[in-house]
């Protein structure tokens, strides 16, 4: 909920993909504390229809594509599709469930643009993690990179996708940013550790680590998947810590929880590439440097842009969606077989 990502390719869903750039946008404070309060309270998150909230949540995207498309001159005419991955509430894959908040057909409505959303719900129905969906864009993406290669998502969780050749493997690691925003909001009234210089300042608890790596989701081999607030009442450990301390505490969390999946990939990586908020942690990167012992880089040092790239794989997965390709794997989400996805919007369906 750090902002709405626009972000435009040009791409045929398989081998060819062209960034032409994007952008982003809050949402609005007041929408932004209703989802907050939503997600905080899973019984409603589940079972509540929400109508109103979503009403609001699929005008604030679409104010947010034709701001976009009004700032770099697109037109309606000139967008073939938009991937609309919505706005995530709860993700029960265990239950066979999963729920994003945006109404496809009445942005198609709206903008006049077909929309694919609902790209988790058929992974998830046929037994899948529904997450994560990114990994078939880094491999397209990485194609002529040297492997074995992971690249690491820091979002509110982390994510990993390990390339090699034609074998792609991708699960949850454990908590990314989440944890640490949560608590940064509470003791310091910020929303994130800027550069990681709370954590910087404070003091790594050994046995409260100890304690948080004992989860036995780590010792689960992929693929996994996680709700943002999966480690919440576990990590609640951290609060006999002082407030800097918990910072650093749980940054190393984050790192140490990455690292722990190295036991389950077939060989090590040779370089580590970084997207998503998180790799704006100095802290963070240089926990993941010390630990890995191999080159970790942000997505910029190969050209991709780091801050775009998961709004550039919904994109690249509707298109995927309407050539009825995969938009998951068995190696990455723990579906059975290759399983496309997605609903399809005409525009101005009522």
């Amino acid at each position: 909920m750090d902002a709405i990502d626009i972000a435009v390719v040009e791409t045929d869903g398989d081998g060819f993909v062209r960034p032409l750039g994007g952008a982003a946008y809050p949402y609005p404070a007041d929408l932004r504390a209703d989802l907050q309060a939503v997600i905080a309270d899973p019984a409603r998150a589940e079972q509540d229809p929400l109508p109103e909230i979503e009403a609001r949540v699929t005008t604030a995207f679409a104010e947010a594509i034709r701001r976009f498309m009004a700032e770099t001159g697109l037109t309606a005419g000139s967008v073939d599709l938009v991937g609309l991955h919505g706005q995530t509430i709860f993700h029960r894959p265990e239950r066979r469930l999963t729920r994003q908040l945006g109404d496809g057909a009445s942005l198609a409505h709206t903008l006049g643009i077909p929309v694919v959303n609902r790209f988790r719900h058929a992974d998830v129905a046929a037994g899948g993690q529904g997450a994560p969906l990114v990994p078939l864009y880094h491999a397209a993406l990485a194609r002529t990179l040297a492997a074995p290669l992971i690249v690491l998502n820091l979002g509110g969780v982390a994510n990993i996708t390990y390339l090699d050749g034609e074998m792609i493997i991708a699960c949850d690691t454990g908590p990314a940013s989440a944890l640490i925003d949560d608590a940064m909001l509470r003791h310091f009234g910020r929303p994130f550790d800027e550069d990681g210089a709370v954590a910087a300042a404070g003091r790594v608890d050994a046995g409260t680590l100890a304690t948080l790596m004992a989860n036995p989701f780590f010792a689960l081999p992929p693929p996994k998947s996680l709700d943002r607030n999966d480690f919440h009442a576990r990590a609640a450990i951290v609060d006999a810590l002082a407030p800097a301390d918990q910072i650093a505490t749980l940054t190393a969390f984050t790192v140490a929880a990455t690292a722990a999946i190295l036991r389950h990939l077939p060989k090590a990586p040779a370089r580590w590439l970084v997207t998503g908020g998180g790799r704006h942690n100095g802290a963070m990167m240089a926990g993941f440097s010390d630990a890995l012992g191999v080159p970790v880089e942000p997505v910029e040092a190969v050209g991709w842009n780091g801050d775009l790239l998961e709004a550039e794989c919904f994109a690249y997965l509707a298109v995927r969606s309407r050539r009825g390709l995969p938009l998951s794997l068995p190696t990455t989400t723990g579906v059975s077989q290759p399983m496309p996805g997605g609903d399809f919007w005409p525009a101005f369906r009522a």
